[in-house]
């Protein structure tokens, strides 16, 4: 008979095999403010001279980026921040308004695990219809559509037809590409990313300026945008 391996050595042997795995686990996507950045080419002067100079870079574990987000200077809502209503997180804000810009320099993929290649999108608030194809994915209505930004013409508001089909240009599909969005508590750092362990999300904290009656309010309100997580199949 073959002596047997000490229990000690088999444990370690396997704490090595796992390690790696684990290290990978622990490893987080990093959110990095830039101060003032040049937005990227081809970009029409009425939609960036509504964007703020900051911006903030979603790096990948490695260190490379992901992406950059440039926000409105300010969004226009209908009245000021609220609470949900229903289904909804985010009932102030009009269906197809222009949040910002985000330039992916990685391919990354949406909530419905559609691919995004690399390149520039509006991001535009909308919910998804009340009908059977959406059921169980997810229970609140509020998503951020991608945009090519070669489609984009003005900020005003983009009626929900025209940004359903403009939007499923940017996953190439026949559905809008779209993302995630979530409330997130005051206190949260824009700087630091939302995580969910089970659900497998990371996002960030946007620290939207929202205006009524075109007068900007006090503070930013942070508006959780998921960038990495799928739906539930």
């Amino acid at each position: 008979m073959k002596p047997r391996m000490p229990r000690s050595i088999v444990l370690l042997a396997l704490w090595l095999l796992a390690a790696p795995s684990l290290l990978h686990a622990q490893e987080s996507y990093k959110i990095e403010p830039a101060k003032a950045s040049a937005l990227p080419e081809g970009v029409p002067s009425v939609i960036a001279e509504e964007l703020a100079a900051e911006s903030l870079v979603i790096n990948l574990p490695d260190g490379k980026p992901l992406a950059q987000i440039w926000l409105r200077k300010a969004v226009p809502a209908r009245s000021a921040p609220s609470g949900p209503e229903g289904a909804v997180q985010f009932p102030f804000l009009v269906t197809g308004e222009l949040l910002g810009l985000i330039s992916y320099t990685e391919e990354a993929h949406d909530y419905r695990d559609q691919s995004i290649l690399p390149g520039v999108y509006s991001i535009r608030f909308g919910l998804h219809p009340i009908n059977g194809d959406h059921l169980g994915v997810s229970p609140f209505r509020d998503y951020a559509l991608l945009v090519p930004i070669a489609l984009e013409k003005a900020p005003t508001p983009l009626g929900i037809k025209d940004l359903e089909r403009e939007s499923a240009e940017a996953a190439g599909t026949n559905h809008p590409a779209v993302l995630l969005l979530t409330t997130v508590a005051e206190a949260k750092s824009n700087e630091n990313p939302i995580h969910d362990e089970v659900k497998r999300f990371w996002g960030i904290a946007l620290p939207v300026t929202f205006k009524v009656d075109d007068t900007p309010l006090a503070k930013p309100y942070p508006v959780g945008l998921i960038y990495d997580g799928v739906a539930a199949q």
